[in-house]
């Protein structure tokens, strides 16, 4: 079956039982606060110094968001829907998975110096909600998300985040959309799935996506948080308080509420350091995160760790080289037009592959030997010359000792001279025996 006919919310079988929270006064809304206990594993007070995601649009593709939460009120862009009815995507009201994904992102909270309510790990961040699916979870849009990612690379997301999956490919134009988003300097961000399995389900296994599985509140990876090859990072997915429809809340388990955790953390590195590409921004929050329990000895990325779970204070304070252009993200490979019958280089890689044994010059084999012969026959005549030139003067040639052939000469090339390469770590590689110390709450 297609992505169009199988993609699903990977939240489908947590949306079932999720626990609605009703309008709640000031009083709830505090204890909405308090049961965020991300928050404090984030180091938030401390993050937030460093950045809040100011400057930066997170796209949410979704189901729409409701913009009208006292939440998330002023940080919600119109956005569009790809459903047949058309419009806008900020006033959902039947389904309320994107909410609680944009909520994560950038909740702002409400009241009294904001302390009610739920608050984002990027709460400067502004959202943009792509609408592609209704509320029976079915894709609406004419090829899955191919026509949503683009729209959100289009309208200026530096972030997109893709809390859904359980297809089993995608289609040449997703991955088509996908290399787009890269090459226009976006950070695709999906979830891995919650059936607790290591098939690879997509868009999380795809080319060019940042992959996210769930730890739970004991720092270990989630029971029914999907895993394997693809997996590069963890973040908080048991006992998510979130909002919801109207001014309500809601609570749930999910890889999806850790994508939208990644996607934040994605969202304070773009805003702290917006010279960095996309892959690079992959690559401080990969070099950053730590396995459960700090477990050394494990080759990353680990198919069920990942590179481990994000710690967003350390990803925007430690000194982390910027690394390639792609970090850790491998671009997909399409088919272009313009290089057809060339192998269709990946995105970054074009024009840099060379046939094996291919000179890369495009002279004819031909052409090479004659040259190789006249040479010859030059350094014959030389050599002629120079001989009798030593039997009619009985001396050596001009330029005394050292002299070309002489004892400080070399005919061949000279000694090879270290130049100003240095090779560099990978940047992808294991954890050092022992993780570095945390400082509080991470």
């Amino acid at each position: 079956m297609s992505v169009k006919q199988m993609l699903r919310a990977v939240s489908g079988a947590v949306l079932a039982g999720a626990l609605v929270i009703g309008t709640a006064p000031a009083a709830s809304a505090d204890y909405i606060r308090d049961g965020q206990w991300a928050l404090d594993a984030f180091n938030t007070q401390n993050t937030w110094q460093q950045a809040t995601g100011k400057g930066v649009t997170v796209a949410v593709i979704d189901s729409g968001v409701n913009g009208d939460h006292p939440d998330l009120k002023g940080s919600v862009l119109p956005g569009k829907s790809f459903t047949s009815g058309g419009g806008t995507a900020d006033h959902e009201s039947s389904d309320d998975h994107g909410t609680a994904m944009a909520a994560l992102i950038a909740g702002h909270g409400h009241g009294p110096n904001n302390a009610d309510g739920v608050m984002g790990l990027a709460p400067g961040a502004k959202i943009l909600p792509v609408k592609r699916k209704d509320a029976e979870q079915t894709v609406s849009a004419e090829n899955g998300f191919a026509q949503p990612l683009r729209y959100a690379v289009d309208q200026g997301a530096k972030v997109v985040n893709m809390s859904f999956g359980g297809g089993a490919s995608i289609d040449q134009a997703e991955k088509e959309a996908i290399r787009y988003a890269l090459e226009k300097d976006v950070l695709i961000v999906a979830a891995t799935g919650n059936e607790g399995v290591g098939t690879p389900t997509y868009p999380s296994a795809a080319a060019g996506i940042l992959a996210v599985g769930a730890v739970a509140k004991d720092g270990q990876v989630w029971r029914k948080s999907n895993y394997g090859p693809h997996t590069r990072l963890l973040a908080p997915g048991e006992g998510i308080y979130s909002a919801g429809l109207g001014a309500k809340y809601r609570q749930a388990d999910g890889t999806s509420d850790a994508t939208a955790y990644v996607s934040a953390a994605a969202a304070l590195v773009r805003s702290k350091f917006p010279d960095l590409t996309a892959g690079q921004v992959a690559n401080r929050l990969t070099k950053t995160a730590i396995t459960p329990d700090g477990k050394s000895g494990i080759s990353t990325p680990s198919p069920k760790y990942g590179y481990g779970t994000i710690r967003p204070y350390r990803a925007l304070t430690e000194n982390i080289p910027a690394g390639s252009k792609y970090g850790p993200l491998k671009a997909p490979e399409v088919q272009d037009p313009a290089s057809a019958g060339h192998g269709g280089a990946a995105a970054g890689e074009a024009g840099e592959q060379k046939a094996s044994g291919s000179s890369g010059i495009g002279i004819p084999p031909i052409v090479i030997i004659g040259l190789v012969l006249v040479v010859i026959v030059v350094l014959l005549v030389v050599v002629i010359v120079v001989v009798r030139r030593k039997k009619n003067n009985g001396g050596p040639p001009s330029g005394g000792p050292g002299g070309y052939g002489g004892p400080g000469g070399s005919v061949g090339y000279p000694p090879h001279q270290p130049g100003p390469y240095q090779q560099q770590s990978n940047p992808y590689g294991s954890y050092p025996s022992a993780p570095p110390a945390q400082p509080p709450g991470q």
